[in-house]
């Protein structure tokens, strides 16, 4: 879990928007994706099923680097 960081973003905002959320769903996301994209601003996103939300997918947000986590929160919309 050393190899990946968190944005002061993610730390102070997402974090106590969703209490829920787990720093190793997001880890889960990018080392196992279920798909990758490209994303303005050189962010990238990942999407990653999540049985301890209901099934739910979970969209994971990095910076370029694919190692810094920016942003993260269930994805009503995503479609595998």
């Amino acid at each position: 879990m050393d190899k990946y960081r968190y944005t002061e973003y993610f730390e102070k905002e997402v974090l106590r928007k969703r209490p829920y959320l787990q720093k190793a769903w997001c880890i889960r996301a990018i080392e196992q994706p279920l798909r990758v994209e490209l994303q303005e601003q050189n962010r990238v996103r990942f999407w990653v099923e999540v049985a301890e939300l209901d099934g739910r997918y979970l969209r994971v947000i990095t910076l370029e680097d694919r190692v810094t986590i920016h942003n993260a929160f269930p994805d009503r919309r995503f479609k595998p």
